[in-house]
């Protein structure tokens, strides 16, 4: 549990009260779940993996907190830290903006997606 206080928990919340409870509520989820959790430096977040389910397509980002099975590349991981900076700069109405983008404008036509970078997230355009 310290490995989750303090500044990676600041980091991976980019400094966001909102975002921070997110990342909090996320670590609960992924360690109900099983999941191995770590800190990666280079992209500020906290990377969920070993899941068999509990996320969308190849992995999901919620706070500082990005769920996956094995999806862990650094390309992936540098789309999944600009969703964190989505998270902190949206605060938790986040989730639900980008629900509604996605039933709208699906995958690599959602703004988010575009915005955290198409090839890295690995969406075929």
């Amino acid at each position: 549990m310290c490995a989750r206080r303090g500044l990676p928990l600041i980091r991976a919340s980019r400094g966001s009260a909102q975002s921070a409870f997110v990342t909090r509520v996320a670590l609960f989820y992924a360690g109900i779940l099983g999941a191995d959790i770590r800190f990666d430096n280079e992209s500020g977040i906290f990377v969920a993996s070993g899941l068999r389910g509990g996320f969308a397509r190849g992995g999901t980002t919620l706070g500082g907190v990005y769920l996956t099975r094995r999806n862990t590349t650094r390309s992936v991981l540098r789309h999944e830290a600009v969703h964190a900076d989505q998270w902190a700069r949206y605060g938790i109405v986040f989730g639900l903006l980008y629900l509604r983008e996605e039933l709208r404008h699906r995958g690599p036509r959602n703004r988010f997606e575009i915005e955290a970078g198409l090839e890295d997230g690995g969406y075929r355009t």
